[in-house]
């Protein structure tokens, strides 16, 4: 948008500015199309495989007992005034500490985040929350309210309700997404940054466009731009596809890594096995394209950037040219051994890290 009384662009600028928009559309869609079509034949190649297996859908009815673990915290909801959403978090740790806010990723919610719950809650207020449309938060029918306005909106009101102005924001994946804008957005807010397997969205939004390894390695944001078709492709075979994500060999945690135990996947069939859960999480990314590329770029606040290299769906190289966007003190450490999953990967690595960029600041600060 031009600002007011700024001199409106010559003819020849606009047309190119419309030809641009057009492209990047029509790629938008193109690859859309191609990633239904290839969705399409592995349908239909379940089918003629197991035709009885393909549509089953368990609904489970009861959480696994680890979801209500009281090592991990405390459920807990607050209901936001200005969009009247309720959101769940889980808490642990004194009120009055230090809040660190933890903000998961796709297909995730807060039990991703066990591992530093219990690490961090004897010197933080630890606070791992489901995202909009996630768990036992709200989720809108319509996905204008998943544009990213609201979800940054979501986390400035969310810290203000819990009685904080301040707090060391980590995310991941998606949530890495989110943090980024929320440090840009509102700096005054993140005292420190800790993003894992998520570049700067700058580097992602330009990086994407200029190699098509990580444009189909990106292939679902542009799959999830379809209605409906998406949320029924995950539910085939009892939900083959979120089970795989997190186990096979191509995708899932590392052979070296913390493995999830059958219990710790019964927790994410119970919440995204509900009828309706899928939508809310994938309407996170049916808004994206027309919301990106930034007008605001710089993080000033000190930031850490973690990433497991053997992430299949972000390659290596963006963590590295996100070093330029850090106008502060920035530390990168990438794990050989760590897939996308990091914090549940490799947990005792990744609390080490995080204990030592925090302390490292204190450090600095002081002297």
């Amino acid at each position: 948008m031009a600002r007011p009384g700024a001199a409106c662009p010559p003819p020849a600028r606009r047309v190119m500015v419309a030809a641009r928009a057009l492209l990047f559309w029509a790629l938008v869609y193109s690859y859309c199309g191609v990633c239904a079509c290839i969705a399409g034949l592995r349908l239909l190649w379940s089918i003629g495989r197991r035709p009885g297996e393909t549509f089953r859908w368990v609904v489970r009815e009861n959480p696994p007992s680890c979801l209500n673990d009281p090592s991990l915290g405390t459920h807990c909801y607050v209901r936001i005034k200005d969009s009247g959403l309720r959101f769940h978090y889980v808490a642990a740790g004194e009120r009055g500490k230090p809040l660190m806010l933890l903000l998961h990723g796709f297909p995730e919610f807060w039990y991703s985040w066990r591992h530093q719950l219990r690490e961090f809650k004897s010197e933080y207020r630890v606070v791992a929350l489901d995202l909009r449309g996630y768990g036992e938060t709200d989720a809108p029918p319509h996905k204008e309210n998943y544009k990213l306005d609201c979800l940054i909106a979501d986390i400035k009101d969310i810290l203000e309700s819990l009685g904080y102005n301040k707090c060391v924001l980590i995310g991941h994946d998606w949530g890495g997404m989110i943090a980024w804008l929320v440090a840009i957005c509102y700096p005054e807010m993140v005292t420190k940054l800790i993003v894992v397997n998520f570049p700067h969205p700058s580097v992602f939004t330009e990086y994407i466009l200029r190699h098509p390894s990580q444009l189909i390695k990106s292939g679902y944001y542009f799959f999830f731009q379809m209605p409906w078709f998406p949320e029924f492709m995950f539910t085939l075979n009892d939900f083959k596809v979120l089970k795989s994500l997190f186990t096979s060999q191509a995708t899932g945690i590392g052979r070296k890594g913390c493995r999830l135990t059958a219990e710790d996947i019964e927790a994410y069939l119970y919440v995204f096995s509900q009828p309706g859960a899928l939508t809310g999480p994938i309407n996170h990314y049916r808004t994206i394209f027309s919301c990106l590329p930034l007008q605001h770029h710089e993080v000033s606040m000190p930031t850490l950037l973690l990433w497991g290299e053997r992430d299949a769906f972000m390659e290596v190289e963006m963590a590295e040219i996100t070093r330029i966007y850090v106008k502060n003190h920035f530390r990168l450490t990438i794990l050989s051994e760590a897939s996308h999953w990091l914090q549940q990967d490799q947990p005792d690595i990744v609390n080490k890290l995080i204990w030592t960029f925090l302390k490292e600041e204190t450090k600095r600060k002081r002297e």
